[in-house]
């Protein structure tokens, strides 16, 4: 079912898909990176890796927007593709690790750069980040839509003022980036592919516009020209901030830390400016979590829209909002918040996230055999490879986090089973079905 509101546009769209990137992964993973990597080159080759494969990814998501209509990402594209059953599992998946999971993240990291300069503590400064973005998104779509676009624009130039000043003043620490045999083994060993789980957590949400394509006028051009135009965006400045953070800081000061921004601020710009940086990384994090406010509660909506048991979450408010839907991703999100456990919750949500845009990407070629006559405005640049370097690289990361981080993989492994559970609970039976008295 697809519902009647299209009031998103292009910028709206483009917005929602940097917004939803950039965030909490560029400003904290390097220093959980760095526990294992130490080569430069390494380094750098893992965001630009986990660039292109973000890339083969949003050509990937662009196709299946262009031929599966509707708002819901996953739970619509692999509903569709395989099963509604896996549809379903895999939208309560995105419900709780691809959208509360991260904005809780975001809102973590942000009680941790801006908790200190402020004097509240970093728990509550997040909650109340969350609760005002949920109060935000539950006014009209094009409000939240405006606001996105504001906010998401401030983010971009603040990042490029951030690594134009680390180039012009920054300090250069004496670290090479040149390719060395070190670097060959680093990039091959078990350390890597994981640094790539915490990367590809980074780039998570380069399919965002499909979650909110019901919404986007002429989707089927629209959200395929922006889940690349804002790949390819996110991508420079990912690597831009990267080069800029281990030119200028010593990896010691960066190993296990979470603030890695504002380590490096204070490097460049000093103790006062350190602060200020520290304030400003705060504010990009609420373009981040008013980015999945917005897409999130599209995928529950889109679910309750086709599941009888859910329908009253579908509903919409006088000011066009889903706002039971809001409220619910707002609640999930406040209750990880509560955990206060940002890397394990990092990687078990990595871990979820990578394993249904596995299943989903795949499905573009499944789709291309089963259905070749379905029309499609957009098909993906590459095809079959660039489906198929997508799957292979995202197999490697899902191996080597089930061997190297197994509680994280269990984690995930329990969600799916709940997910199964609760697809169960809220499918009614077909008329086939013989129903239990």
């Amino acid at each position: 079912m697809t519902l009647p509101f299209r009031r998103l546009g292009f910028a709206a769209a483009l917005a929602t898909v940097v917004a939803n990137v950039v965030g909490t992964g560029v400003f904290t993973t390097l220093g959980f990176q760095v526990q294992g990597i130490t080569d430069g080159f390494a380094l750098l080759a893992a965001w630009g890796i986990g660039g292109l494969i973000a890339l083969a990814g949003a050509l990937s998501y662009g196709e299946l927007a262009s031929a599966i209509r509707g708002s819901g990402g996953e739970y619509r594209f692999l509903g569709r593709i395989y099963h509604p059953g896996l549809g379903t599992i895999a939208g309560w998946v995105s419900i709780v690790v691809g959208f509360a999971a991260p904005i809780a993240l975001a809102g973590m990291a942000l009680g941790r750069y801006a908790g200190p300069l402020v004097g509240v503590p970093s728990r509550t400064l997040g909650l109340l980040a969350i609760v005002a973005a949920t109060g935000v998104h539950l006014l009209a779509p094009e409000t939240g839509g405006r606001f996105q676009v504001v906010v998401t624009t401030l983010k971009v130039l603040l990042i490029l003022a951030f690594v134009g000043a680390g180039l012009w003043q920054g300090p250069v620490v004496d670290y090479s980036f040149a390719p060395t045999a070190v670097s060959v083994g680093q990039i091959t060993s078990g350390s890597f592919a994981l640094s790539l789980i915490f990367v590809s957590y980074a780039y998570s949400g380069f399919n965002a516009a499909a979650y909110i394509q019901g919404e986007v006028v002429d989707a089927e051009r629209t959200v395929p020209r922006a889940l690349v135009l804002g790949t390819l965006l996110v991508a420079a400045l990912y690597l831009a901030l990267n080069w800029v953070f281990l030119r200028t800081t010593p990896l010691v000061d960066l190993t296990g830390q979470l603030e890695v921004g504002a380590i490096v601020a204070e490097r460049v710009f000093g103790a006062d400016g350190g602060r200020l940086m520290s304030a400003l990384i705060a504010l990009l994090l609420i373009s981040t979590i008013s980015a999945m406010t917005l897409a999130g509660p599209r995928v529950i909506e889109a679910m309750a829209a086709d599941l009888p048991p859910l329908r009253p979450l579908a509903e919409r408010s006088g000011t066009g909002a889903p706002a039971r839907a809001v409220l619910l991703q707002g609640a999930l999100a406040v209750a990880f918040v509560l955990t206060d456990a940002f890397e394990a919750v990092l990687i078990y949500a990595g871990f979820a996230l990578t394993l249904f845009s596995l299943l989903a990407v795949v499905g573009v070629v499944v789709l291309r055999v089963r259905e070749p006559d379905l029309p499609r405005v957009y098909r993906t640049w590459g095809y079959p490879w660039t489906p198929l370097f997508f799957a292979g690289f995202s197999l490697w990361t899902l191996i080597v986090v089930a061997r190297d981080r197994p509680i994280e993989a269990v984690g995930g492994a329990v969600t799916l089973g709940i997910a199964a559970l609760l697809t169960w609970l809220v499918t009614e039976p077909r008329e086939d079905e013989p129903v239990s008295s």
